[in-house]
């Protein structure tokens, strides 16, 4: 597995890592936190069954799962308030293929306590370069519900373009739910600034 991606002066505050079991009590405990925020577009682990699970698949195959954290030392609320090493988002590359391919199907979400503060933006910027950069990656696609606009204004912000919509795509919360297509290009100027 490649080195964790350290901030460097663009993405101060940010850090992106492999994920471990150590971040079993952090992420359960953000999941938990972040339920009704979660709701209706993901519904990631709450206890350790479900971590065990979840980890068991996202750490073999052809999967990467990353872990962003704050990494300020005076987080911005002010010195002292706790929030350095608080859990940003898990973002997951999965299915990576290389050869004629070379893509992944990224999917990713953020924890609450963290969210608008424009840590995810760095964090999704940070796994693009991680796919292309460590990983040899060519393509992203990430599969968003239409009606999931924070999602959607986030690959924007990244420089992912639409390009195209499946119906019925993906099997979520009991029923199977239209996505839209959203992908980034390692040679593309939006995946080259990413």
């Amino acid at each position: 597995m490649a080195e964790p991606v350290r901030p460097d002066a663009l993405e101060v505050g940010v850090m992106l890592s492999p994920v471990t079991r150590m971040d079993a009590d952090d992420l359960i405990a953000g999941n938990r936190a972040s339920r009704d925020f979660h709701a209706p577009w993901v519904a990631p682990f709450t206890d350790r069954d479900g971590f065990d699970a979840w980890f068991q698949q996202v750490v073999t195959g052809a999967n990467v799962a990353l872990v962003a954290r704050r990494a300020d030392a005076q987080a911005a609320d002010g010195p002292g308030d706790g929030l350095s090493g608080a859990v940003i988002g898990v973002l997951t590359l999965s299915q990576i293929t290389h050869g004629t391919f070379c893509s992944a199907y990224l999917g990713y979400y953020a924890m609450q306590p963290q969210a608008g503060r424009g840590l995810m933006t760095q964090a999704l910027r940070m796994t693009v370069r991680h796919a292309f950069d460590l990983l040899g990656l060519h393509r992203l696609e990430a599969n968003i519900q239409p009606a999931n606009l924070p999602s959607i204004a986030l690959v924007r912000r990244v420089g992912f373009r639409c390009e195209g919509f499946s119906p019925r795509y993906l099997f979520i919360d009991g029923a199977w739910r239209d996505h839209e297509r959203w992908a980034i290009l390692s040679d593309d100027p939006a995946g080259m600034a990413a």
